[in-house]
């Protein structure tokens, strides 16, 4: 284990409690974001990766990351520690010794994850399930009952001032909108008269997390969580939301290179890119319905960073034996002056729950400062942490990053107004 500073506590009213409810708690992002979120707060490693760990965001008034309390849903029954060890012996992005040291910890959020549901989830998803899980038969209206109370007896109980939820499920193969995705009266119709096949887990999910007052992170493709129908819920409810995809990897390298070519007119004529995956993420992608929600959303930025049409093609592989460890190869076949024709490559290598568990950290604390100061919709602000961000048509890093720090100097000032 590394040593690193202590986060700093939290300003403003004082300390306050947030509780972290995690749809999938029992996967590799989960388990690494939980694990990162109890080391760096008790100076067991550095904060590395976080930006609201950064003067950027110095004086914003959300949890200490001590004060972060996790619980959440998922479809397998585990263990904390069985779920870090399998990281451990898959990549080591979690060493043993930590591990060892932060098993008080991991009985703590143990004793506060539910077994979910999975209503329509499809073959994949429902391949890598509890049994208990396949063979329920509740109606809609049960599970969306029970995932609310659920949420609500874990914030009364450990006497949180707020819970934010996030998705972290395994992607969802795409579902053809239908009424119950168009708006909440035909959704709740939808719930009421117990129509599983118009909806997929992640909606329930979205929709009691709404009815519980908790704003939402979307961090996967899956298209049907947040539907008009939901997010017409989190308004209702006056509440901040944001998704859908994490961008973490290939993509991310994609939304700060394309810029490159327009910023200098050089065409691009074909980008191709191949990924490689292990993991339960890799095994359900290995799905041919679910792979393509994934690739909707690496493949749609280009053209609109870029402004006109090209040829790309994102390939997703599963290699069992690269575990949590993404492999990414990109090909750039572009044009320059007098229309001499050029390529470019790039490699991308790295772990995706230790490049994504800090953004889903800094999401959550971000998400918790809205709802602090009464806004609601989407938090566009956040659009450079996702592949399709809700609400607006920007693609390009450079400028998404641009409202990000418009966003974070104006809140420093008002809150600076305000003491």
């Amino acid at each position: 284990m590394s040593s690193g500073k202590k986060t700093r506590p939290a300003k403003g009213k004082g300390r306050r409690k947030l509780g972290v409810w995690i749809l999938g708690a029992r996967g590799g992002l989960a388990t690494t974001m939980m694990c990162g979120a109890r080391a760096i707060a008790r100076g067991l490693s550095p904060s590395t990766g976080l930006l609201t760990e950064s003067p950027m965001f110095e004086g914003f008034d959300y949890p200490d990351l001590g004060d972060l309390v996790f619980g959440g849903h998922d479809i397998r029954k585990s263990s904390t520690r069985e779920a870090a060890l399998e990281i451990y012996h898959d990549s080591g992005a979690i060493d043993r010794e930590l591990i060892d040291a932060l098993e008080p910890d991991f009985k703590d959020f143990d004793k506060e994850v539910r077994l979910g549901a999975a209503p329509n989830a499809g073959k994949a998803i429902l391949a890598i399930a509890d049994e208990e899980v396949r063979q329920d038969e509740r109606s809609l209206r049960e599970i969306t009952d029970s995932i609310q109370e659920a949420i609500r007896s874990f914030k009364k109980r450990k006497g949180l001032d707020r819970v934010v939820v996030v998705n972290l499920m395994s992607t969802e193969a795409p579902l053809k909108p239908g009424p119950a995705q168009r708006s909440r009266k035909a959704l709740e119709r939808a719930l009421d008269q117990d129509k599983k096949r118009q909806i997929r887990p992640s909606q329930l999910y979205a929709y009691a997390s709404a009815m519980e007052g908790c704003p939402f992170i979307h961090f996967t493709p899956s298209n049907a969580t947040l539907a008009d129908s939901v997010m017409e819920c989190f308004e209702d409810q006056g509440l901040p939301y944001m998704g859908s995809d994490g961008k973490t990897g290939e993509t991310l390298v994609k939304s700060a290179l394309a810029p490159m070519f327009k910023y200098r007119n050089l065409r691009v004529r074909s980008w191709l890119g191949y990924n490689l995956l292990g993991d339960r993420d890799g095994v359900i992608l290995n799905n041919p319905d679910n792979k393509s929600s994934k690739v909707l959303t690496k493949d749609s930025l280009l053209a609109g960073i870029l402004g006109y049409p090209l040829h790309t093609h994102v390939g997703i592989d599963y290699v069992p034996s690269l575990g949590d460890m993404k492999t990414a190869w990109d090909f750039i076949h572009f044009e320059g002056f007098l229309g001499f024709r050029m390529c470019m490559q790039f490699t991308w290598q790295g772990c995706d729950s230790i490049l994504a568990a800090p953004l889903v950290l800094d999401m959550l604390r971000l998400a918790d400062h809205a709802a602090t100061r009464g806004k609601k919709g989407p938090m566009k602000h956040l659009a450079c942490f996702f592949k399709r961000p809700i609400g607006i048509q920007e693609d390009d890093l450079h400028m998404q990053w641009h409202m990000l720090e418009r966003y974070a100097k104006e809140e420093k000032s008002s809150l600076l107004k305000n003491k």
